[in-house]
């Protein structure tokens, strides 16, 4: 049985910056649990955090779909900055947010996170003990092994982080913002640099909302994010559903192997894009997602 659901757009403080958010909630039901909701590395909540907050809306949950600084609608320069600490602290600004919001309990709030954002949604949760519990959906979690794995090697590597401090030089000395497009099937410089459907068709993550950018100076900070490590920090239940068509399935096998709260990894099908705006995939995450955060909340 599925509820009526109502869709607030709302605005939050986050330091000096406003961020702007959908928050969709059931009609006319009384203060309970809530869920931050976030999306892929790039992303902006028209994408993916929306589609997954509207359906765990339906099933009773009060979830939030926000841009994160810098991102969509959020206030925050420069643009399209890739900084996991930066997007953690966002997480814990939402979570602030829905703590104070007439139709949420504050002591019942957990995250959702697709694809990257797990990573994020981690960081903020190990040192916020107001999240009570995870679903980390088709989670991209690497240490530095898949980093070289999957950024071409040790080269690869060392090439991207020293663009990435030409970069951050070049804009601390003239203010000028060094972008790459964020996916291409064309230039071998893009961050996602292959032709994914996704991101190119309309009709699914090709959204007017989405810039398509990754600023140069941001590859450090993100290849130099190890999630993988914040695993045995985690203290709250954590549900893993992820697929080995996915994006980097050893990096879900190794966080799960260092959890030590109460956890469940589940193997599902699908890719990794299947998992961010196919109805199957995307319906299958949400009741599992669902039935863990309705027992933890």
């Amino acid at each position: 049985m599925t509820a009526p659901v109502t869709t607030e757009r709302v605005d939050f403080r986050a330091g000096a910056n406003t961020l702007v958010g959908n928050l969709h909630r059931p009609v006319d039901a009384p203060a309970g649990p809530a869920v931050v909701v976030t999306g892929s590395w790039t992303t902006v909540k028209e994408q993916m955090a929306d589609r997954y907050a509207r359906l765990l809306a339906t099933q009773g949950f009060a979830a939030l779909a926000f841009d994160f600084t810098g991102f969509g609608e959020s206030a925050g320069e420069p643009r399209d900055i890739e900084s996991p600490a930066l997007k953690a602290r966002d997480i814990g600004h939402a979570v602030t947010f829905l703590t104070e919001h007439p139709a949420v309990d504050p002591a019942r709030i957990g995250a959702l996170a697709i694809c990257a954002s797990a990573g994020y949604t981690t960081l903020n949760a190990v040192d916020d003990d107001r999240v009570r519990c995870l679903a980390l959906i088709a989670p991209w979690l690497h240490d530095a092994a898949l980093v070289r794995e999957m950024y071409g090697g040790a080269n690869g590597v060392a090439e991207r982080v020293q663009a990435g401090k030409a970069a951050r030089s070049r804009y601390e000395q003239t203010g000028i913002v060094d972008y790459v497009p964020a996916q291409s099937a064309t230039d071998p410089a893009a961050a996602m640099p292959m032709a994914i459907d996704f991101y190119e068709n309309p009709d699914r993550g090709a959204v007017p909302e989405w810039a398509n950018l990754f600023a140069v100076m941001a590859w450090p900070e993100w290849l130099n994010f190890d999630a993988v490590s914040l695993a045995p920090r985690v203290r709250v239940p954590t549900l893993i559903v992820h697929s080995e068509d996915a994006a980097i399935p050893d990096g879900a096998r190794r966080f799960h192997a260092d959890l030590t709260a109460d956890n469940e990894i589940a193997w599902t099908s699908g890719t990794q894009f299947d998992f961010y705006d196919q109805p199957a995939t995307v319906s299958d995450a949400v009741d599992r997602a669902r039935a863990h955060l309705g027992r933890y909340l």
